[in-house]
């Protein structure tokens, strides 16, 4: 099968082609597993964090991508949840042990032996993959297969990012990039929380007017002080001073959600400017998102087709995944990065 590999860590700064086109053998579904013939995988700014990395895989060669749409071609032993030909989408969460606490709650995503799709296993920049069936979700017929993509990683995280924010109607929510998640989150707050101003936060102003076509009421630069103070934010840079910034922007006892697996280190100086009385005093806090637990693909997957949300998507080769990755790198950004596959 055709597959764009990672052999190894890479510079980017240095090293444009950092996967490497190539033929590999097709994986056999294991016990519980199902086999899937790629035909869309998202680009997402963790497989820059992966090439470069600051969350890196534990073996190479490694096949990245984790917002996987394709159909079900086999089943291993024991799997009976899907038939031959059913559409199924994977997400960032490839495996978990299932039995410890955090797995018994429902966060399996806090999960000690979590494993990730493209990171942990083989994923999407591939002809086929394989999952257990536990972790592979049915796609709605009203998503194409382009558009169900970003959805996987893009739309389930920023759903999970956007749940912790614990937002209510009526209240001030500030986005900081405008990504293909946080175009998402903006779309998802119009429907659910109908009476909620959006402020958004960005460096590149292509990101701006994006976010104001799409209903945001301010857009400004990362550094600029919002008209009004907001009652959450969500971050999804890969950058420090975006955090710091944001929290000067929180109203009292306002919360910052981080939406990033890893950030860069380019910036951490940055955080030298974190002032207690100014940034965190009056009951202000910050919380990470870890990963994504098994329900929220799920959950926003029938969100998503009851509003319904379709994101904006440019297309690729599955070859051309070096010159998504570098776009993305380099910040040219408009809603989500899909690969086409096969």
């Amino acid at each position: 099968m055709k597959a764009m590999i990672l052999e190894g860590i890479k510079d980017l700064d240095r090293e444009s082609r950092p996967l490497k086109d190539t033929e590999m053998r097709e994986p056999e579904p294991g016990e519980g597993e199902i086999l899937v013939r790629v035909k869309r995988c998202g680009v997402c700014h963790t497989e820059l964090d992966e090439i470069e990395g600051r969350t890196a895989p534990p073996f190479f060669p490694v096949i990245p991508g984790h917002e996987i749409i394709g159909r079900v071609e086999a089943a291993g032993k024991g799997a009976s949840r899907f038939t031959q030909g059913d559409r199924v989408g994977i997400a960032w969460i490839h495996s978990a042990c299932g039995h410890c606490k955090f797995c018994r709650d429902g966060n399996d995503n806090l999960c000690r032996e979590f494993r990730a799709t493209g990171r942990d296993a083989h994923g999407g920049y591939a002809e086929y993959t394989t999952v257990n069936e536990k972790y592979a979700y049915p796609i709605p017929d009203i998503f194409s297969d382009t558009e169900a993509a970003p959805l996987m990683c893009a739309g389930a995280i920023g759903y999970r990012s956007l749940m912790l924010t614990g937002i209510e109607n009526g209240k001030k929510l500030g986005l900081t990039g405008f990504g293909a998640s946080a175009h998402l989150v903006l779309k998802m707050v119009a429907y659910k929380y109908p009476d909620t101003d959006i402020y958004v936060f960005a460096r590149n102003r292509g990101e701006r007017e994006f976010a104001l076509e799409l209903g945001a009421v301010w857009a400004g630069d990362t550094s600029r002080q919002s008209p009004e103070k907001l009652d959450a934010i969500i971050d999804t840079t890969p950058a420090w001073k975006p955090v710091v910034e944001a929290m000067n922007n929180l109203d009292r006892g306002g919360r910052l959600v981080i939406n990033a697996i890893r950030k860069q280190n380019a910036d951490r100086d940055y955080l030298l400017k974190l002032d207690y009385s100014r940034h965190l005093w009056y009951e202000k806090e910050i919380k990470s998102v870890a990963n994504i637990a098994h329900r929220d693909p799920e959950e926003f997957i029938s969100l998503a087709a009851e509003i319904p949300l379709i994101p904006e998507t440019e297309e690729f080769e599955l070859e051309e995944a070096n010159e998504a990755l570098m776009q993305l790198k380099r910040g040219r950004i408009r809603g989500a990065k899909v690969l086409k596959i096969g």
